[in-house]
């Protein structure tokens, strides 16, 4: 099973599609796939009747971000071993976190702007981690699966200039801008996912970029659910990008993005595929 939203920007239907991949419309069931939806459905999405749900095609329509509206998108830095390497960075004995503006969240076709002025826009594959339960003060990594609703794509688009130079330690300028989240194109329920091994790979103008596995990531994401839940209330439909692969433009073994550039991310079949085109503010 997969969760979906399909329409245009700010007009988007849920949707589930089932394993043989019929699209049924969720609309009987919920307005949207957002933390509502979520809080009561978490560790039940496999079990969805599906049956009495009005069946959609998803032809020529335009896939937004499969979660609506998150209240916070939270960022994990240098969380793969390879990725803090060619940063010139030891690997971090906690979590390096930062907070992306939850309007950075577009589909996973949308194009990506370019901010005026800015030279240096960078690519980051991505496994997003979508909360499904309130989680604070978490005692354990179990406690904290069981907050996870589902796992996603997602592409934490950068411009390093901003991030290293504008905003001091906490690199929040350089993650924030529009369009730098491309999300989806669905999320798939926690219960059918093992988050350890997925290979995660990014392509720019059809040039092998990125091509890694989550068994490189330092922290996994249970471990991140419970790690940040000792410092901030994480809550339903929140959305948290656990850190990218080696292989991106800050290494200096890549220019970095322009206009008309084409980015292509994958998570296998598992959690789908992406194409953004660069374009200039």
């Amino acid at each position: 099973m997969r969760l979906m939203r399909i329409g245009p920007a700010g007009q988007e239907v849920p949707v589930v599609i089932d394993d043989d991949g019929q699209a049924y419309d969720l609309r009987p069931v919920t307005r949207d796939i957002d933390g509502h939806f979520l809080q009561n459905w978490t560790g039940q999405l496999p079990d969805l009747d599906l049956s009495g749900l009005p069946r959609v095609t998803l032809d020529g329509k335009r896939i937004g971000a499969p979660i609506a509206r998150p209240g916070a998108v939270i960022g994990v830095g240098l969380n793969y071993a390879a990725h803090a390497a060619e940063s010139g960075l030891p690997v971090p004995e906690r979590p390096i976190i930062f907070f992306k503006h939850p309007n950075t969240v577009v589909g996973p076709d949308d194009d990506v702007v370019i901010p005026p002025g800015a030279q240096r826009v960078d690519w980051e594959v991505e496994l997003g981690v979508v909360i499904g339960r309130r989680a604070s003060y978490l005692a354990s990594d179990a406690e904290a699966a069981d907050c996870i609703a589902g796992y996603v794509l997602s592409n934490d688009v950068s411009e390093r200039e901003y991030q290293l130079e504008h905003s001091g330690p906490q690199w929040s300028l350089g993650k924030s801008c529009p369009t730098f989240n491309p999300v989806g194109p669905w999320l798939v329920p926690a219960a059918a996912v093992e988050a350890d091994d997925i290979r995660l790979a990014s392509w720019v103008n059809d040039e092998v970029r990125q091509d890694s596995s989550t068994a490189d990531m330092v922290f996994g994401p249970a471990e991140l659910v419970r790690r940040l839940s000792q410092y901030m209330v994480l809550e339903p439909g929140d959305l948290i990008t656990t850190g990218t692969p080696e292989g991106v433009a800050l290494s200096g073994r890549f220019p970095y993005l322009k206009a008309g550039d084409v980015m292509r991310m994958s998570g296998g079949d598992l959690l789908g595929g992406q194409r953004q085109r660069l374009v200039q503010a």
